[in-house]
């Protein structure tokens, strides 16, 4: 019960992280980037469109581990379904609540934006440390650097900038300009793996707390 409470959290956190980096207006991050830009365009939410990513993104992954890969992460792949639910939603509360936030000043944007990273990458660590399941995102990197045998932040990289040249691709086609997409994408990308492997070791005290009786 602690482990799936850690877990909870670390949605949470995950979605405050990506809405934090959407309303600082100086980019969004990778994952978020085509549901972001679907959502300008449509009546339905952004936490829709990331549940429908996700969903994309579940199918890919079966592909690639066949049909005795599925049998064998089978929980894997079931957990994900409630999990991308639990955090679609997280992310249109999140953004709900920054409704109102609409940063003018360039530092303000930075500030945003940095405290966004720092948001998602405490949240991931919290993912970590609950070993309860993963997102859909991550656990399709994870499927694909087994896959074709690729070091897992090389294939973390390429996800991302192909995640990123589809939503600008798609605001180019639905707007005839690219929304959503500035340097704080980039900033997003590079910055939150960094602060990931910063606040892992100075988080092991949730993992004490999980185990104790």
């Amino acid at each position: 019960m602690r482990r799936y409470c850690v877990f909870t959290l670390s949605l949470f956190f995950i979605s405050l992280g990506v809405s934090l980096i959407t309303r600082s207006l100086a980019g969004t991050s990778p994952i978020s980037s085509i549901p972001y830009v679907m959502s300008l365009h449509s009546v339905l939410t952004m936490g829709a469109f990331i549940f429908i990513l996700n969903l994309v993104l579940m199918a890919g992954q079966m592909l690639m581990l066949g049909r005795e890969g599925i049998k064998e992460c089978k929980w894997e792949l079931i957990m994900q379904l409630p999990v991308s639910i639990v955090f679609g939603l997280f992310v249109d509360l999140t953004m709900w609540i920054l409704s109102g936030y609409h940063p003018q000043a360039y530092w303000m944007k930075l500030t945003s934006l940095a405290l966004g990273c720092i948001s998602m990458a405490a949240g991931v660590s919290l993912e970590v440390l609950a070993d309860v399941a993963m997102v859909s995102g991550e656990y399709f990197v994870h499927v694909a650097s087994d896959r074709f045998r690729l070091h897992f932040g090389t294939v973390k990289l390429m996800f991302d900038i192909t995640l990123v040249l589809i939503a600008v691709g798609c605001s180019w086609i639905l707007a005839g300009q690219v929304d959503g997409i500035r340097e704080g994408t980039l900033l997003a990308a590079l910055l939150t793996g960094p602060l990931v492997k910063l606040f892992l070791p100075r988080l092991r005290f949730v993992e004490r707390w999980e185990q104790a009786s």
